[in-house]
């Protein structure tokens, strides 16, 4: 089929199996396999950046080469985190107007990334051509946010400071470890992440930065990451699950629902959560099990009558994440697609080998039913820029799942797979089944299992997913263009709709201390 006839796929064979690879991606599989050495160190990554991108040079970089990449992103401040208190009358105009601003920082890192070579030589050009016309967008969009929650309350205070963004470097890249300095700021200012939301720490172990990769790396998906310095030998790693001793009147039991593994190819670039009603809402794409109808125009009615993929048809929920792509230099289906080429997404689409969903209870108590239509992200999209406030990235191998992985990927052993997983914040405000930044109606469980004052423990979803992709520096999950596929930017989405009498069911499981399916 010609590209330019091509639509983003809704099925197609599953990607899975190691015994399927093309020729070229053996090539790449062979190449990357060569770069792992003794200590897990690397030198490269990723033969193949993208399709038509052919291999890179091998030339040594040029001094504005060498400056470019000191610069690899756009910082902006998280208007959507920002805004706690929105009324519901203005959340339809607020939440487009955010996606409108997320479409502003996607165009204006397409336009950094095809000039980059020339911002280096003119940093004035970032201003004038990226950063000005980016700051007069975000301006308009924040007026008329403020001007939407002023009609029917108060108008927040300060708004206009979120307008600026800066250019920065990426924190692996070479010659600036652990660094996030920027330049040509555009008069942002600092806002502060206001991203907490009572994590006192989700048990799920996770250290960031734990045995970082060594080595330089160049490019990765569509030229825009991840490197080299993103992925780290899971052997290296020391054990770092630390979890909540069980006290006694612990809520031990266990609810399990089968959905399956996307087998069917249910995909796309919405997120009905953050951007109801804006299509490409996430600019990448999402793998959705459970609930069928799931898309950025999803109403509660829509989903309670969707069909599901879930065994049990008392789950209508929708569980989705962004999807994992092996960087062979092979085509997808939506290389010309939003979500997909068009927000350099690229490559292989890998279904699971393997996805377990699970509902766990409390370690010092028991658990409430859920409300229906609760919904919850755990993890942040934009932690590459925002930081790790809200990140909730959990990274492994089989084998090795002692050791947690926050903003690294792992490098796998022989017969060891890939391992995603989402803890899911596990209290519940008892009020509301969603909030103004979709954060603050839930909150994870303090270290020692007690929930933050005002909140009630709820069954806590723990979602794991596993990919039998080739060992080596070779796959990334799908982000925002301008968070460059890196792994602490990894979240889930989880919509309730579970039927009242399953329900229940699960609740008395969990506090029980049953296995239940």
């Amino acid at each position: 089929m010609p590209r330019s006839a091509r639509t983003p796929r809704t099925s197609r064979t599953p990607r899975t199996s190691r015994k399927k690879r093309s020729s070229l991606a053996n090539r790449a599989i062979a190449a990357s396999a060569a770069l792992i050495l003794g200590g897990g160190g690397l030198v490269a990554v990723n033969v193949y950046a993208s399709a038509g991108e052919g291999r890179p040079s091998a030339a040594p970089p040029t001094r504005a080469q060498n400056v470019g990449r000191q610069m690899s992103t756009i910082d902006c401040p998280d208007a959507g985190n920002e805004l706690r208190e929105v009324p519901e009358q203005a959340r339809g105009e607020v939440d487009r107007e955010l996606a409108a601003m997320d479409t502003q920082i996607t165009d204006a890192y397409r336009q950094f990334a095809d000039r980059k070579e020339q911002i280096s030589q003119d940093p004035g050009l970032a201003e004038n051509a990226v950063l000005g016309p980016l700051r007069s967008k975000r301006t308009a969009s924040l007026d008329r946010i403020a001007i939407a929650i002023g009609r029917v309350g108060e108008r927040p205070a300060g708004i206009e400071s979120l307008a600026g963004c800066s250019l920065r470097a990426d924190d692996n890249a070479p010659g600036n470890p652990g660094g996030t300095g920027g330049s040509g700021s555009s008069g942002s200012g600092d806002t502060g992440d206001g991203n907490d939301t009572g994590d006192g720490g989700n048990g799920n172990g996770n250290d960031g930065g734990q045995g970082g990769g060594n080595g330089d790396g160049n490019g990765g998906q569509a030229g825009n990451g991840p490197q080299a310095s993103d992925f780290v030998d899971i052997q290296s790693v020391q054990p770092n699950v630390d979890r909540p001793r069980q006290r006694r009147g612990a809520s031990r039991g266990t609810f399990t629902t089968d959905c399956g593994r996307n087998e069917n190819g249910k995909f796309n670039p919405d997120n009905v959560i953050v951007a109801p009603g804006v299509s490409n809402g996430a600019h990448h794409m999402h793998d959705y099990i459970g609930n069928q109808a799931n898309d950025a125009f999803a109403t509660d009615d829509v989903l309670a009558n969707g069909a599901t993929t879930c065994r049990n048809q008392g789950d209508r929920s929708t569980y989705y994440w962004p999807v994992l792509r092996l960087q062979n230099g092979q085509d997808e289906a939506d290389v010309d697609a939003d979500g997909g080429g068009r927000d350099q997404n690229v490559g292989e689409i890998q279904t699971p080998s393997e996805v377990t969903l699970k509902f766990v209870g409390s370690p010092v108590g028991r658990v409430t039913a859920m409300p229906r239509f609760l919904r919850i992200i755990t993890g942040d999209a934009k932690a590459f820029t925002n930081g790790d406030a809200n990140a909730n990235a959990s990274w492994s191998c089989t084998g090795f799942e002692n050791r947690q992985l926050k903003d690294k990927y792992p490098i796998c052993p022989e017969g060891s797979q890939v391992v995603r997983t989402f803890a899911f914040q596990n209290c519940w405000d008892g009020r509301n089944t969603d909030s103004a930044n979709h954060r603050t109606h839930v909150a994870f469980a303090w270290a020692d299992g007690r929930c933050p004052k005002g909140f009630r423990a709820i069954p806590q979803l723990v979602q794991r997913i596993v990919y039998d992709v080739p060992p080596g520096p070779g796959f990334a999950v799908d982000s925002f263009p301008e968070q460059l596929h890196k792994p602490i930017t990894d979240h889930g989405d989880f919509i309730n709709v579970f039927d009242q009498r399953l329900m229940k069911t699960m609740v008395r499981c969990i506090n029980d201390g049953r296995r239940c399916r």
